[in-house]
C-alpha cells in the first residue's frame, strides 16, 4: 500500500495531537513531522531527505503564518500539496489561499471523515474543493469570465484533445482514468496536462479546475455529508 506522507502545521498542540491521532488510524497515512509555525516548517523542508506529499496548513501561526508559508512552498516545492485546515471560513481567506496555491480548503469544524477523504483526493488528483469552495470560486470569477472564454474560443487556444482532457480533470478523474477514457497513455495525458498549464497560465491542477469553471466545464453540485 502506497503511503501518503503528511506534515501538520498548526500552533495549537492539542489540535495537532488530535488530528494526528485521527490520521494515524488510516493505514495509508504516515505523519512525518509536525510544527507550530511556518518558519519551522520551511526549516524542515530545507533539511529533510523525504518530502511530504501533503501539508495540513493552519493560517494563524506565530513567526510565519500559513499564507506566507504556502506562497513560499508553492514556489520552492510545487509538488507538495497544501491542504488548508483553519478556523477562518470567510470568502477572502478562501480565495486568497487558492490564489497562492492551496489544493484544498477545510474549516476545523469539518468531520474527521471529510479530512481523510480530502487528503486522499488531493493526493490522487492534485486538488479537492467541496461545494462551498467551488461556489465561492464561481462567485469571484463569474463576472469576468465571459470575455475570456469568448477570446479563448475565437483564438482556438486549446485543441480538441486538450479540451477533452480538461473536462475530465474538472470531473476529478485521475490520470489513469483519463487515459482509459480517451484511449491514450498516461504519459500522453501528462503531456496534455502540462500544455494546459502553460496555455491557461494556471499554477497547478487546481488552477485548471478554476479555468474549467470559467469555461463552464464543471458543475457545482451538492456534496455528500462526510
Amino acid at each position: 500500500m502506497e503511503k501518503i506522507n503528511i506534515v501538520i502545521a498548526d500552533d495549537e498542540q492539542l489540535f495537532r495531537s488530535g488530528i494526528r491521532f485521527i490520521l494515524e488510524r488510516e493505514p495509508n497515512f504516515n505523519i512525518s513531522f509536525e510544527t507550530e509555525n511556518g518558519k519551522k516548517l520551511l526549516d524542515f523542508l530545507r533539511t529533510t531527505k523525504e518530502f511530504p506529499d501533503i501539508i495540513l496548513m493552519d493560517l494563524n501561526m506565530p513567526e510565519m503564518n500559513g499564507v506566507e508559508a504556502t506562497k513560499i512552498i508553492h514556489k520552492t516545492h510545487p509538488n507538495i500539496k497544501i491542504v488548508v485546515l483553519t478556523s477562518y471560513n470567510s470568502k477572502s481567506f478562501i480565495t486568497n489561499m487558492i490564489d497562492v496555491g492551496a489544493s484544498s480548503y477545510l474549516v476545523k469544524n469539518t468531520s474527521p471523515k471529510m479530512v481523510v477523504h480530502t487528503i486522499n483526493e488531493v493526493h490522487k488528483k492534485g486538488f479537492y474543493y467541496d461545494e462551498k469552495v467551488l461556489s465561492i470560486i464561481n462567485e469571484n470569477i463569474i463576472s469576468s469570465s465571459g470575455k475570456r472564454i469568448k477570446n479563448d474560443l475565437e483564438q482556438k487556444l486549446l485543441s480538441k484533445r486538450e479540451i477533452d482532457v480538461l473536462e475530465l480533470i474538472c470531473a476529478q478523474k485521475t490520470t489513469a482514468e483519463i487515459a482509459d477514457k480517451l484511449f491514450i497513455s498516461p504519459r500522453t495525458v501528462e503531456g496534455h496536462r502540462n500544455n494546459l498549464l502553460l496555455k491557461t497560465k494556471s499554477k497547478n491542477v487546481a488552477g485548471l479546475v478554476i479555468y474549467g469553471i470559467q469555461k463552464k466545464l464543471i458543475e457545482i453540485t451538492p456534496n455528500f455529508n462526510l
